[in-house]
């Protein structure tokens, strides 16, 4: 049973690497100091000779250098009126025009303002 588990165990680590092999890029860490030696270097094997070759080059242990994968950002969606004051983007992505009522909202000093979704639920902005 501990034997299943623990080749179990080996063959997730190994679908991880794999994908780390490919996907992303990494940065060299040197622990006792926390600084970075290296940043944007892509693939798992890559990073773990460059890491190996830093420690050699500075004579440190294994554990005082070590490389993590970086951080995906991704680009914020952009949501709400646009510029033209004509479209309206809600959270999710999805756009609808936006209607401007005849009443004039003196706390906002701008019309009162909403947008249909494509469900046809009517929606305040702001």
């Amino acid at each position: 049973m501990q034997e299943q588990r623990e080749r179990r165990r080996g063959e997730i680590q190994c679908q991880e690497v794999e994908h780390l092999v490919e996907e992303n890029t990494f940065y060299i860490l040197r622990t006792d100091t926390k600084t970075i030696l290296a940043k944007g270097i892509i693939g798992y094997e890559a990073a773990k000779e460059r890491a190996n070759r830093f420690r050699k080059a500075m004579n440190l242990r294994w554990d005082q250098i070590q490389f993590k994968a970086e951080h995906q950002t991704t680009t914020p969606k952009q949501f709400g009126v646009s510029a033209d004051g004509r479209n309206y983007t809600n959270a999710r992505g999805e756009t609808g025009r936006v209607d401007y009522a005849r009443n004039y909202n003196p706390s906002k000093g701008r019309r009162f303002r909403g947008a249909y979704d494509k469900d046809e639920n009517y929606a305040d902005i702001d």
